[in-house]
C-alpha cells in the first residue's frame, strides 16, 4: 500500500505520524495510506506566493486564459486515467463524466468568458467613467486587481475533480495561486489529476499546490490578501468559519454546504399529465445519481395531499428498479457510497428520522457488515411536515428522501423555505402563474430554482446541476456563499478599488 505524496513547494512529499486509509468503496480494500504531518505549511504558503502568486500577476487577463485552456485540453487527453481511479470511489460512469468532464468543461467555459470579455491587460475596470465634477475634469472608476496571497480550497469528497477545477478556473484567471486541500475519502483522484496539470507544464510552478491529509496550521499562517472556499458539511464549515485567524484578520471565507434541497409538484399536476412523469423522473434521478452523494440531492419531496399515494406508488415502482451494485457490472444504475464510514453515517442519519416520526416506504437499512459501502434507494413519508422539524434539519447523504404534504400554495412555499436555506429547489408545474408565485416565495430561500414542465424537459439540465454561468450557492444552512456565476466568481479573487482623478490621468 503506496502513501499519498501532497504537493508542496514545488516537490512532491509524504507526511509522517498516524495515517488515514482510503478504501476502495466497491471492494472495501485498502488502497493508499494518507497523511500530511511534517510538512511546512508556511513555507507552502509562501513559494506559491512568491513563485505562482508573481507570475500568474504578470499575465495578463488574455494570457491566464489560453492557460485554463491548455490545462483543459491536456486533462481531456488524460481522462480515461481518471476515469479509472474514479471507479473505485463507487462512482458510475455516468457519475464520474459529471466530475471529470464537467469539471474539464468548466475550464474550457471560464477560458472563453476571460478571452472574450476581458481585457488583454492585469487592470479590470469593472464600469464605465463616473463624473464627479460639473467641468468633467475629476472622475472615478471601479477597478479590480489581483490579490497578492493564496486561495485555500478545502474541498468535499463527493466531486474531486469538478470541486477542485470549479474553484481553480476563477481563482488562476483572477491571477492568484491555489493551495488544495481534496477530502481523504477521495483524494487519489484528485491527486491524479493535479500531478497531470503538474506533468503539463502549461501553468507557472508555484500556481497549484495540493495537500493530501490534514491541512496542519495552515489556516493560522494566512493574511488578509488570502482567501478560504469551503466545500462540504455545513457544522464543519460553520467551525472553520469561526477560525481565530481568519475572524481577526476578515480573511474573506466562502462556504457552500450540504442543504436539505426540495422538489415541488404544483397543485395543478395530476398523475394524467406529462408533468407528473416528469417530477417522478426528476425525484428519482436526484436520489441515484452518485448514489445521493451531492449537496444539491433532493432530500424533500413536497406534494399535495391528495397526490401522495399517486406519487408515493410511482415512486416506488420507479425506485425498485434501480440496480445497486458494481458499476462495472451490466445493468448497475447506482454504485455505492464512499466508503463504510458513509455509510454508517447515512444509517443512522435515516434512524434519526424514523425516530422522529418518518415512515419507510422503500429500503430504510443497508448491511452494515458488508465489503462493499452499498446503501439501498430509502424512501420516507413524514405525515406532519409541520410538526417534525428533523424533516427539514438532517440530512441523510446518500440515497435517501422524504415524501411530506401540503395543504394549499402557501404550505408548500412555507415547507419550501424550512430547510432554513438551501441550493437548489424545483417547481414542476404546467401553471406560469404557479411558477411566478413560487420564485416570488421561495426564491429568498434558494440559490437556485429550476421550474420544470413539458416544455423546458426537452432541454433541461436537471435539478442538480451547477452551469459555470450560474451561481452556485445559497443562503442560511447552505452556506451564504457565491460560486461560479461566470465572471462574477474571478471578482471573489480579487480587490474592487474606487479610483478618482483627473479624467485625463485616467488609464483604463
Amino acid at each position: 500500500m503506496q502513501q499519498l505524496a501532497s504537493y508542496l513547494s514545488g516537490a512532491w512529499q509524504t507526511g509522517r505520524g498516524r495515517a488515514r486509509i482510503i478504501h476502495h468503496a466497491i471492494t472495501g480494500a485498502a488502497l493508499w495510506e494518507v497523511t500530511s504531518e511534517g510538512p511546512d505549511m508556511a513555507q507552502a504558503r509562501r513559494f506559491a506566493i512568491e513563485r505562482g502568486g508573481k507570475a500568474l500577476q504578470t499575465m495578463t487577463f488574455i494570457e491566464r486564459s489560453a492557460m485554463l485552456k491548455a490545462v483543459a485540453k491536456h486533462l481531456l487527453e488524460q481522462k480515461d486515467q481518471f476515469y479509472a481511479i474514479s471507479a473505485q470511489t463507487g462512482a458510475t460512469r455516468a457519475d464520474s463524466w459529471v466530475d471529470i468532464e464537467g469539471g474539464i468543461g468548466t475550464l474550457f467555459t471560464y477560458a472563453g468568458l476571460g478571452s472574450r470579455e476581458l481585457p488583454d491587460d492585469i487592470l479590470w475596470p469593472e464600469d464605465e467613467l463616473i463624473p464627479l465634477s460639473k467641468q468633467g475634469g475629476f472622475a472615478a472608476r471601479h477597478v479590480l486587481t489581483s490579490k497578492s496571497g493564496v486561495a485555500v480550497h478545502i474541498n468535499a469528497f463527493n466531486f474531486p475533480c469538478w470541486g477542485m477545477l470549479e474553484k481553480l478556473a476563477p481563482t488562476w484567471l483572477a491571477g492568484m495561486p491555489a493551495i488544495i486541500k481534496p477530502a481523504t475519502a477521495t483524494a487519489q483522484l484528485t491527486r491524479a489529476m493535479v500531478k497531470a496539470i503538474v506533468d503539463s507544464g502549461s501553468v507557472p510552478e508555484g500556481a497549484i499546490s495540493l495537500i493530501c491529509g490534514g491541512a496542519g496550521d495552515l489556516l493560522d499562517h494566512l493574511d488578509s490578501q488570502d482567501v478560504v472556499t469551503f466545500t462540504g458539511s455545513a457544522a464543519t464549515g460553520q467551525q472553520l468559519r469561526t477560525h481565530p485567524n481568519l475572524v481577526a484578520k476578515s480573511i474573506p471565507f466562502t462556504m457552500e454546504a450540504d442543504s436539505l434541497n426540495c422538489c415541488v409538484l404544483g397543485e395543478d399536476v395530476t398523475p394524467e399529465q406529462p408533468e407528473f412523469a416528469l417530477f417522478i423522473r426528476e425525484v428519482v434521478r436526484e436520489m441515484t445519481a452518485k448514489a445521493g452523494q451531492k449537496c444539491t440531492a433532493i432530500r424533500r419531496i413536497i406534494v399535495p395531499l391528495a397526490q401522495i399515494n399517486a406519487v408515493s406508488d410511482a415512486l416506488i415502482s420507479r425506485l425498485h428498479k434501480v440496480t445497486v451494485g458494481d458499476p462495472a457490472q451490466e445493468g448497475v444504475k447506482m454504485g455505492a457510497l464512499v466508503n463504510s464510514e458513509q455509510r454508517q453515517d447515512v444509517q443512522e442519519s435515516v434512524n434519526k428520522l424514523i425516530a422522529a416520526g418518518c415512515e419507510v416506504l422503500l429500503g430504510g437499512e443497508a448491511d452494515l457488515s458488508a465489503a462493499g459501502a452499498f446503501f439501498p434507494p430509502t424512501l420516507l413519508y413524514c405525515s406532519q411536515p409541520d410538526e417534525t422539524p428533523a424533516v427539514h434539519a438532517i440530512e441523510a447523504f446518500g440515497p435517501v428522501a422524504t415524501l411530506m404534504p401540503y395543504r394549499d400554495r402557501q404550505h408548500a412555499l412555507t415547507l419550501a423555505r424550512a430547510g432554513g436555506g438551501s441550493l437548489a429547489g424545483t417547481l414542476v408545474t404546467a401553471s406560469g402563474e404557479l411558477a411566478r408565485e413560487f420564485i416570488l416565495g421561495a426564491a429568498r430561500a434558494h440559490g437556485r430554482i429550476q421550474i420544470l414542465n413539458e416544455a423546458s424537459a426537452v432541454e433541461s439540465t436537471g435539478h442538480g446541476s451547477p452551469l459555470p454561468q450560474l451561481v452556485h450557492g445559497g443562503p442560511g444552512r447552505a452556506g451564504g456563499g457565491e460560486e461560479l456565476g461566470g465572471l462574477r466568481s474571478v471578482k471573489h479573487y480579487m480587490q474592487r478599488t474606487a479610483v478618482r482623478a483627473a479624467q485625463r490621468c485616467w488609464r483604463p
